[in-house]
């Protein structure tokens, strides 16, 4: 499914964020990336779906190589990458549905089916009485279900999330992560880039650690394995 050969990342004066990263991860599997700040996550989920690309090395989604995407071909790239950001990145001026759709919207689904799937997909998040909601009358933990909900309207493949109970509180970040794990059981491949380490810690699954851009673990019933 996912494939890092020899991947390095360079930023101007010298700074490698990732140094010769080569790892796999299949079809359907559940990653927790860790590390501490600075560690070259954000940019290892950066070059996986095209927002950036390598110095050196290849990067493999579904068999292809996707660092020798031409630019008209990156957005069906990501149609099959569901991200979901640390700070929501809702519309402000929309509801709950209307930023779920605008998803669909882009891709010119049509009318009916936008409304069967957001209405599905709503349904899924615990979201379904708050779909005319704007997102400054949600909870913290209900615009980043709004926010996952945006992220897999389209069913993607692969669901990235950078940090998605960064802002959240203990009891709030334990649903989103059993959110998260519940579409991983559907068949979705899950990366969840994280800090949390007591969530990493309880459910022991795949632990890929960097740490100064390199990496240094990668345990399949893995904790989190850094300094609380």
């Amino acid at each position: 499914m996912i494939q890092f050969f020899n991947v390095t990342k360079v930023y101007k004066g010298d700074i490698y964020a990732l140094k010769d990263i080569t790892v796999k991860i299949d079809k359907g599997e559940f990653v927790f990336l860790v590390g501490p700040s600075g560690a070259g996550k954000t940019t290892f989920i950066r070059l996986l779906f095209r927002e950036e690309l390598p110095t050196k090395g290849q990067i493999l989604v579904g068999g292809r190589s996707i660092t020798r995407l031409r630019p008209k071909e990156i957005p069906f790239l990501r149609r099959n990458i569901g991200v979901v950001f640390q700070d929501f990145r809702l519309l402000p001026d929309r509801t709950v549905y209307e930023n779920v759709a605008f998803a669909l919207q882009v891709l010119e689904v049509p009318p009916k089916e936008i409304k069967a799937r957001v209405e599905e997909v709503l349904a899924r998040v615990g979201l379904s009485g708050r779909a005319h909601l704007f997102p400054h009358q949600l909870s913290g933990g209900e615009q980043q279900r709004t926010a996952i909900a945006r992220a897999i309207v389209n069913k993607p493949r692969i669901l990235v999330a950078d940090e998605p109970t960064g802002n959240l509180d203990p009891v709030t970040s334990r649903e989103i992560i059993s959110l998260l794990v519940d579409i991983n059981r559907l068949g979705t491949t899950v990366i969840i880039a994280t800090h949390a380490w007591d969530i990493v810690n309880s459910l022991k699954k795949r632990v890929i650690a960097l740490d100064k851009g390199c990496l240094v673990r990668d345990d399949r019933e893995g904790v989190y394995g850094y300094e609380a």
